[in-house]
């Protein structure tokens, strides 16, 4: 079996339930889904679609950079809408932080999301 090394850091909110913030096995990060969060206060960020969806992927990103990675090197998203009319302002702000080529995708709407989140976004990444 290979080594599981678990990611934590303060740069992303901690973990609201049993579970971790990621696991790194075999070269790739796994993380756990991202909600808007701010990491210094545990309260989700004010405003809508865009500023959840920028504070979701700040915090994926310190994810991303706690396992000494970064964001060119994610390689598949799985994002959650919780109103998929939401889905090009939030393509609007995912713009932002993927150059291309951006990650594969799939994005789900019309769920409800912890804490009423508008979106929550995990990864995988290689390390």
């Amino acid at each position: 079996m290979s080594d599981i090394k678990v990611i934590s850091t303060e740069n992303a909110p901690a973990a609201i339930g049993p579970y971790v913030q990621g696991k790194i096995v075999n070269g790739l990060l796994f993380a756990s889904g991202q909600i808007p969060l701010v990491p210094a206060t545990g309260a989700m960020v004010e405003g809508g679609i865009a500023e959840q969806a920028r504070q979701a992927l700040s915090n994926v990103k310190a994810l991303v950079e706690a396992a000494g990675s970064d964001l060119s090197k994610v390689i598949k998203t799985t994002c959650f809408l919780k109103d998929i009319n939401d889905f090009a302002a939030f393509n609007a702000v995912y713009a932002e932080f993927f150059n291309a080529p951006a990650p594969a995708r799939s994005c789900v709407g019309g769920i409800d999301l912890p804490k009423g989140a508008l979106c929550e976004i995990e990864v995988i990444a290689a390390v």
